[in-house]
């Protein structure tokens, strides 16, 4: 999970293949830091993909304050035929993604253990979020 910006707040681990949809709460639980209580004058927004496109989703997203902006199933084929120019929206955490593929051994999963595998994840997140903040300054 990232905010805006893309700097990584949450986590959850398993194994590749479990369905993205059931680790919605875990990642959401581990956000390290107290949330803001959201307003009208500034939500709390959540984006997902169509694969979060389930009422379960939307109920908890609901239970935690979060307002839902998730792509339905053929929203984004549809608009594709309708607007022949338009491009596909990079998501930001796909970023995130591109920036943890240049630690090697996060890339190519060398630690056994669980909890290896996690510090070393919290690990580049914690560097990614340094070196974000030296861009931002």
């Amino acid at each position: 999970m990232t905010e805006a910006a893309g700097i990584p707040i949450g986590l959850a681990v398993a194994g590749a293949n479990r369905n993205d949809c059931k680790l919605a709460e875990p990642t959401i639980l581990s956000i390290p830091i107290a949330r803001p209580a959201p307003t009208v004058a500034a939500p709390q927004g959540m984006c997902l993909d169509k694969a979060y496109d389930h009422d379960f989703i939307r109920d908890l997203l609901a239970e935690h304050d979060f307002t839902a902006h998730i792509r339905s199933r053929g929203e984004e084929a549809r608009e594709l035929r309708a607007d022949l120019g338009h491009r596909a929206r990079r998501w930001v955490v796909e970023r995130i993604h591109s920036w943890i593929n240049r630690y090697r051994s996060l890339l190519v999963r060398w630690s056994k253990k669980t909890n290896n595998h996690d510090a070393l994840l919290k690990f580049s997140f914690a560097l990614i979020v340094w070196q974000q903040m030296r861009v931002l300054e």
